[in-house]
């Protein structure tokens, strides 16, 4: 498992289209490592897979700099779309389960 300081440090080296984190993740959490990458220029779009189904959260993490959010809970119809969505410039925020998420 990575945490927060690694995948700045990763990010920053490899330079990836797009990155998935999680919020809650050791040494530094996702919010942070996100605000970091945002603060020093990176092009990387952040999409967070997390289990905090909570809007408040989805909402703090989208003002970091993410381009996407995603419930574990929705990982495998909704983390593609995403990913998708992320690289097109557009956002994705996951909704209740059974539902396809937004598209914005």
């Amino acid at each position: 498992m990575l945490n927060g300081e690694q995948a700045i440090e990763g990010t920053l080296r490899l330079k990836p289209d797009v990155l998935v984190l999680d919020i809650m993740m050791p040494v530094m959490d996702g919010l942070e490592a996100a605000r970091c990458l945002k603060k020093v220029g990176a092009p990387t779009k952040i999409v967070f897979l997390t289990g905090l189904e909570d809007p408040a959260i989805m909402e703090t993490a989208m003002e970091a700099g993410g381009n996407g959010y995603v419930f574990k809970s929705q990982l495998l119809t909704d983390l593609p779309l995403a990913i998708h969505a992320a690289l097109a410039g557009r956002t994705f925020l996951s909704t209740e389960p059974g539902s396809r998420g937004r598209n914005q």
